[in-house]
């Protein structure tokens, strides 16, 4: 049964982020050990995807779509943002039961699960497979697993002991690789050099040890503290958005919410206005990127001004690096990070994800 969240006493001292002994009672898991390994992660990931023996009939798929959910997913929606503008077939992502009617024989379909018992991925490959797709896989073992040898398609397993979220340098280059392996985008094994010297260079000033009055990661987890984050994002940031929000969720358990440049100029910023009593409880955490479409770097600046006006507190986080790649996981490394600290500040274990167990518990009872 899921127990009422109790909520801690005004009385209790909130955690000095500086005390590093004081976070093993609230980590037991050591879900900051796996950020700080994202950068290894990514490498390792890259070796093992050269590594997969791809069909030579796979260089013919006209569009490939990701079959995933939560933290499988999020690197399928960071790949397709980080390879529209160069990739010549469009990858869609498909968080679903059912997969498009446009799967056909000439789509690539890549089910991704880190578990490998997903229930909306089986269910959507199945579906790939009747509908006549190309078909590879991606995890960690399970039925998929069993299921891809048993069709005799590729199988990219990585081995890697974490929540599913915590896995996301192998979620998403493991896909990277398989595309650029496949011709559909230029090697980006430079890119991915870059990306990791940038996240090794940015996590030395936002690790643990660094203080809080010279750490950006934990200066800004206090800002959130008590407070509803929105983040905003665009051009190759508009899904790390969501995987700030995810994170702010799953490590804070923090309610979060995510909107994506130009849209929200376009709705979003009307809705600042009521409930009045809601501004002081939100925090607007701009994602920028010096790749932005210049006007987008406008909007982001306009943007600004609105949120100011209403009495909106917001703060921008300018992602590092030259390339696409660098910029996307510079970012979402220092965005890990922050939920991190926040889950602490917040007195949660970063790792437990006791409601999502609780719903699969009850879903199994409904046939």
């Amino acid at each position: 049964m899921l127990r009422p969240y109790q909520m801690p006493s005004k009385e209790n001292k909130m955690i000095d982020l500086d005390n590093i002994s004081s976070y093993k009672e609230l980590d037991p898991d050591d879900m900051l050990g796996r950020i700080g390994e994202l950068p290894i992660q990514c490498r390792d990931a890259w070796a093992n995807a050269q590594s997969l023996a791809i069909p030579e009939s796979y260089r013919r798929a006209d569009k490939v779509i990701i079959l995933g959910m939560g933290g499988s997913a999020i690197g399928g929606a960071l790949l397709s943002d980080l390879v529209r503008f160069e990739c010549a077939v469009p990858i869609l992502l498909n968080r679903d039961y059912t997969v498009p009617a446009c799967v056909d024989g000439q789509t690539l379909a890549i089910a991704s699960s880190y578990s490998g018992n997903t229930e909306e991925t089986l269910i959507s490959l199945e579906q790939a497979i009747r509908q006549g797709a190309m078909l590879l896989a991606v995890t960690t073992g399970g039925k998929l697993a069993e299921r891809a040898r048993e069709l005799d398609i590729p199988l990219l397993l990585f081995a890697y002991k974490a929540m599913p979220r915590a896995a996301l340098g192998h979620s998403l280059i493991l896909l990277l690789g398989v595309l650029c392996k496949l011709g559909l985008v230029p090697d980006k094994s430079a890119d991915l050099d870059e990306a990791i010297a940038v996240m090794e260079e940015w996590q030395a000033e936002i690790k643990e040890t660094v203080p809080l009055e010279r750490n950006a990661a934990k200066q800004l987890a206090k800002k959130l503290h008590g407070k509803l984050p929105v983040v905003y994002g665009a051009n190759y940031l508009s899904e790390v958005a969501r995987r700030w929000k995810g994170q702010f969720n799953e490590n804070s358990k923090n309610w979060s919410f995510f909107e994506q440049f130009p849209e929200l100029n376009h709705n979003a910023v009307l809705g600042y206005r009521w409930p009045e009593d809601l501004a002081e409880k939100i925090v607007v955490i701009l994602l920028s990127s010096a790749l932005d479409n210049p006007r987008n770097r406008v909007r982001i600046q306009v943007t600004q001004e609105i949120l100011a006006q209403r009495g909106v507190a917001h703060q921008v986080v300018e992602a590092r690096g030259n390339s696409p790649l660098a910029q996307m996981l510079s970012i979402i490394h220092f965005g890990d990070y922050v939920s991190y600290y926040l889950a602490l500040l917040n007195g949660t274990d970063p790792s437990t994800v006791d409601t999502i167990s609780y719903l699969k518990k009850r879903m199994a009872e409904y046939p």
